[in-house]
């Protein structure tokens, strides 16, 4: 039997490429989805700025909810308190404890983004460390510049820095470099001129001391954390805080390229095992019994993938590279963030890659070896579209789970529709799958026969083949459908969830111009100043960030932290139940009324709100406001919220005018790093909470796209060669290679608008419902040229396919193609 499985793969190479294939596309992105599971387990980010201290003192990066469920990511800088800098001088075995403040700090704002967290003391330039190659230590009203930031300058110059959103004239007192790489060039600071407070503590043993002894003994209050090697870069940069959100894409993700190749390799095998009924039925007839035929099967597709696993698993170190790279660049994970995926992926990959193969080649091979010789070659000459019962209550299942999930997601609210919608794509697409035959069939009504027919002989032909080798074309109306389903249900499920946050956003804040800053923040100057502008009736800081309320205990939202919203004045659209809005000042809170009934709260009560930065604070309840359904925030007033923020400062000026034209005219030049603009920059930042989300999305539609082409262009190819014998009878009872050819592509027609029509009906159980949870009516949000293009990627696959292996087929004359070994 080994010898003949040699001898299957060298006469049917065709076959076996796409199997081949698709094993070597899953193991590669199996071991990358590996390698992100390994990267979240590990956290490693090698520090830059702070690698000179062995030990790095800091606040825990990630919220721990009071009930020990899960952990989120602090969306602000955790800070330490300044006394615990002495408290760690005088610990035993302490050489020096050095503490590190960042702060707003550019010196061309027009080339600044995010924070710019550039500013540091001149103390803290020995936890890289850097060193003077020219002038002096800054003193007060000095500063000293990176090297890559002084260009041209030279000691004693003045130059313009912004400073926490405000431009100041400094002088430079010198110039330094690093001993190694830093990506971000600090700006230093004399110590009067930089803000209170410490963001992490570099930590020197003293000779002779263990570091991780030591930093296992440092007495550390509640919420701090002493990080060492690799870990150090927690306390550098932001976004190095919890595993979660990688954990979650690689689980995911690995899941669904193990489905996709499945079905698509079984889809493969099955046709390439129906196609050769005629050779099993003889195998059978000659005295092999049904284990032999069936072990041929098997060994012949094992060797075929087992070669494509090994080939994907050195493919896999630079998936893994190139996937995590885009994730780095789309700012869903640090690109400090180091990617690790030791051999622990690749045994994963291997063990699931092979298990995957094998229970798919067993199934498919079940079948042919124990059907009856005779059966067997009834079949090979009429294929049997037919489906067993147990295959049609299978796919039964599926679509009744589609259906249900359907059903139940829109009341699920926006934030676990995708969550509870997006597996009905993948049991929708399954349904098809396993009922791909009965599909064809039933798809093809009287109504799309009689159009087809008029196209005359070819289209009448094409509708019978349709009919009698529907198996044959499920085989690839199922890439066709997966594809359609995962690429627009989670490219339009995710465009329209983004959409229906903005909305909600934005909708809510009244205003008709906007300030936004690059340069770190709204300083004050700026917004007494926009109380001046001509037309202007009303301004208000607005400040965004998270937190939870933990007194009393909010369980709604746990390790999903509360959306807050931080305003100075009245802009706030949603209606207020109880209390009013012109109390929100101080140490007050406008809560959800839905909220505070749950908490048995009202207006006059105090509750602990936990915000982004760790701190607990105490505010009084002075308003019960509502907001979008789903998309409700705690209100806080701007200046109580910006002090616990990263920078300290709004991010956004929000202005009502009687006459925007006059206000945008402004001139902010005195601000480097502003702008002003109307309404559509208040989505400019906005933090909807659907990163991770998206870049799932976007990778399983790069999944499908690159199964299609690979699944689609084999099975068709495999098909259509296949029939050599039926095109040479053709030819021999008078029809022309044109004709068949015109068959062949109104077949291709077919079956690529029947697979995009029931990938976009699959896709539906999942755009529509989580439409509706979260815009409150099912129409989805979306470029319309997305649709368009994908319908432009399957004919293109489909058709030039077809035509160009249609003309191979029929290459041979047509009582050669008679007398072909194969098809």
């Amino acid at each position: 039997m080994l010898r003949l499985a040699a001898t299957t793969l060298r006469y049917r190479t065709a076959a076996f490429l796409a199997i081949f294939v698709a094993v070597l596309l899953g193991g590669a992105l199996l071991s990358a989805a590996g390698g992100l599971l390994e990267t979240g387990l590990r956290l490693n980010a090698p520090p830059q700025r702070l690698s000179a201290a062995p030990i790095v003192v800091t606040g825990d990066p990630a919220y721990h909810p009071p009930n020990g469920s899960g952990s989120a990511a602090f969306p602000e800088r955790h800070r330490v308190d300044p006394a615990l800098v002495t408290k760690l001088t005088s610990t035993p075995g302490v050489a020096n404890a050095v503490p590190d403040r960042s702060f707003p700090a550019i010196i061309n704002a027009a080339e600044a983004g995010g924070n710019g967290l550039a500013g540091h003391a001149w103390t803290s330039a020995s936890l890289t460390p850097y060193t003077l190659t020219a002038g002096r230590a800054p003193r007060t009203g000095e500063v000293v510049l990176d090297q890559r930031l002084a260009g041209t300058a030279k000691p004693g110059d003045s130059l313009s820095v912004t400073v926490s959103g405000e431009p100041r004239t400094f002088t430079l007192a010198g110039i330094a470099t690093a001993r190694h790489q830093v990506d971000v060039p600090p700006i230093f600071f004399a110590a009067a001129d930089v803000p209170a407070g410490v963001d992490a503590i570099g930590v020197f043993p003293a000779d002779g001391t263990s570091v991780r002894d030591l930093a296992k003994r440092l007495d550390l209050p509640t919420g701090i954390k002493a990080y060492t090697g690799d870990e150090r870069g927690v306390a550098e940069f932001s976004g190095i805080a919890t595993s979660l959100p990688l954990i979650i894409m690689s689980g995911v993700f690995g899941g669904m390229v193990a489905v996709v190749m499945a079905l698509v390799v079984s889809a493969t095998i099955g046709l390439s095992v129906r196609q050769r009924r005629r050779e099993l039925a003889l195998l059978r007839a000659s005295g092999a019994t049904p284990g032999q035929v069936g072990k041929m099967v098997i060994a012949e597709t094992m060797v075929v993938g087992v070669l494509g696993l090994v080939l994907g698993l050195l493919c896999g170190r630079f998936a893994g590279t190139r996937i995590f790279g885009l994730l780095a660049d789309g700012g869903v994970v640090p690109p400090q963030l180091r990617f690790d995926q030791g051999p622990l992926p690749f045994a994963g990959a291997t063990l699931l890659t092979f298990a995957v193969l094998r229970i798919t080649v067993g199934l498919a091979a079940g079948r042919a070896a124990q059907i009856r010789p005779i059966q067997a070659l009834a079949e090979a000459a009429v294929p049997n579209v037919a489906l067993s019962r147990i295959r049609i209550l299978i796919g039964l299942v599926f679509a009744g789970a589609t259906v249900a999930i359907a059903l139940s997601t829109p009341f699920m609210g926006p934030t676990n529709a995708a969550a509870i919608g997006g597996p009905a794509g993948l049991t929708g697409s399954i349904a098809v799958a396993v009922l791909a035959p009965l599909v064809i069939q039933r798809a093809l009504i009287p109504r799309i026969t009689r159009l087809v027919e008029q196209r005359g002989t070819a289209g009448t032909l094409a509708v019978i083949n349709l009919r009698v080798r529907a198996v044959q074309f499920g085989a690839i109306l199922v890439p066709i459908t997966i594809a359609t389903a995962i690429a627009m249900g989670n490219i339009y499920s995710q465009s329209t969830q983004q959409k229906a946050a903005v909305e909600a956003f934005t909708q809510n804040l009244a205003g008709d111009v906007v300030i936004t800053s690059t340069a770190g923040g709204v300083p004050a100057s700026l917004t007494e100043a926009a109380r001046s502008m001509p037309g202007v009736t009303a301004v208000s800081e607005l400040v965004r960030s998270k937190g939870w309320i933990e007194q009393p205990y909010d369980k709604s939202h746990t390790s999903d932290a509360w959306p807050v919203l931080g305003v100075s004045g009245p802009i706030y659209k949603g209606k207020v139940k109880k209390g009013s809005l012109d109390d929100l000042t101080g140490d007050t809170v406008a809560l959800p009324p839905g909220t505070a009934k749950k908490l048995k709260v009202g207006v006059g009560s105090e509750i602990g709100v936990r915000l982004g930065d760790d701190a607990l604070v105490k505010v009084k309840v002075v308003a019960l406001a509502e907001g979008p359904s789903g998309y409700e925030s705690l209100l806080l007033p701007a200046r109580l919220l910006a002090a616990h923020t990263t920078t300290g400062l709004p991010s956004q000026l929000v202005l009502k005018t009687t006459n925007k034209k006059a206000a945008l005219k402004t001139d902010l030049s005195k601000w480097p790093g502003t702008s002003i603009g109307g309404r559509d920059l208040l989505a400019d930042g906005l933090d909807t909470g659907l990163g991770v989300d998206a870049w799932i999305a976007y990778l399983l539609a790069a999944i499908a796209v690159a199964y299609t082409a690979i699944a689609s262009i084999n099975t068709i190819a495999v098909a259509v060669l296949d029939r050599r014998r039926e095109f040479g009878l053709q030819r021999l009872t008078g029809s022309t290679r044109r004709e068949v050819s015109r068959m062949l592509t109104l077949e291709g027609l077919l079956i690529a608008a029947l697979g995009m029509v029931t990938g976009l009906v699959t896709a539906a159980f999942t755009v529509f419902p989580i439409a509706l949870a979260t815009r409150g009516w099912p129409l989805p949000s979306g470029p319309a040229w997305i649709l368009l293009g994908w319908v432009a990627v399957v004919l293109l696959l489909v058709l030039p396919t077809t035509a160009i292996t249609g003309r191979i087929a029929m290459r041979s004359k047509p009582m050669d193609a008679l007398s072909s070994p194969v098809g």
